[in-house]
C-alpha cells in the first residue's frame, strides 16, 4: 500500500529537480545573452543624436506665476523653468544597453542625463498640477497635466487627476468627458512602462468600459 505513495514522492522529486535544472539552464543562457549584448553595446561607436524626440517646455502655454507666495508651487515652477534650456527625452522602458546599441556607448552619459531631465519634468508637472488643483485653479491644472501626458508620461497619478478634473471640476457633459478621455487613451496604450496596464484600466474605468466588460464576460 505504501509503494504508490513512495513512487509518487519519487516522481515529484524527479519533476522538481528537472524543473530546477531547466530554470537554471535558462538563467545561465539569459545571462550569457545579456553579457554578449552588453559587450556589443559597449563596442558601438558614437552616433548622431539629432533624430531624438526632444521635448520642449512650452513656457508661454503653462500657468507660471499664477499663485504667489506658495512654496510648493514655486519649487515646481523653478525646477521646470530650469529644464527649459536643457535637453529632455523620454526613454522610459528602454535599457542602457539598448540605448548604447542604438546611439553608441560614448553617448550614454548624455542620454542618461536627458532621461533624468524627463523624470524630473513629469514629476514636477504632476506635483504642480496637484497644487494648482488644491488651490482651485482647475483649468490651469488640466493644461499642465495635458502637457505632461502628451510627452507620454507614465505617472499614473497624472492620468487619474486629469480624469477627476474632467469629470468633477470642468462641468463637462458625459459626451465631452468621454471624448476627452478617449483622446488620451491612445497615449496610454502606447506607453512602454510597467504602469501602462494600470493607467489604461484607470481611463477605461472613467469611460465605464471596465464595468461593461465585467457585465458581458
Amino acid at each position: 500500500m505504501r509503494l504508490p505513495v513512495f513512487t509518487s514522492f519519487i516522481m515529484i522529486v524527479l519533476i522538481t529537480n528537472f524543473a530546477i535544472r531547466r530554470s537554471n539552464a535558462k538563467a545561465r543562457k539569459d545571462e550569457e545573452n545579456f553579457w554578449a549584448k552588453e559587450l556589443k553595446a559597449n563596442s558601438t561607436r558614437r552616433k548622431s543624436l539629432d533624430s531624438l524626440d526632444y521635448i520642449a517646455v512650452p513656457v508661454d502655454d503653462l500657468p507660471f506665476g499664477l499663485v504667489p507666495d506658495n512654496a510648493e508651487i514655486d519649487f515646481c515652477e523653478k525646477n521646470i523653468l530650469r529644464l527649459k534650456d536643457q535637453k529632455i527625452v523620454n526613454f522610459t522602458g528602454i535599457t542602457n544597453t539598448d540605448l548604447k546599441l542604438e546611439y553608441g556607448a560614448p553617448n550614454i552619459t548624455l542620454l542618461t542625463t536627458y532621461d533624468q531631465n524627463y523624470t524630473t519634468l513629469v514629476t514636477m508637472l504632476q506635483k504642480w498640477a496637484a497644487e494648482l488643483s488644491d488651490a482651485g485653479f482647475y483649468k490651469e491644472a488640466v493644461s499642465v497635466l495635458e502637457f505632461a501626458i502628451s510627452t507620454k508620461s507614465d505617472v499614473t497619478a497624472s492620468y487619474r487627476l486629469l480624469c477627476d478634473l474632467y469629470k468633477n471640476k470642468l462641468e463637462l457633459n458625459d459626451f465631452e468627458l468621454k471624448n476627452k478621455i478617449r483622446s488620451i487613451l491612445p497615449i496610454a496604450e502606447s506607453l512602454n512602462s510597467l504602469s501602462k496596464d494600470n493607467i489604461v484600466y484607470t481611463l477605461n474605468e472613467y469611460l465605464g468600459e471596465n464595468e461593461l466588460q465585467k457585465q458581458t464576460s
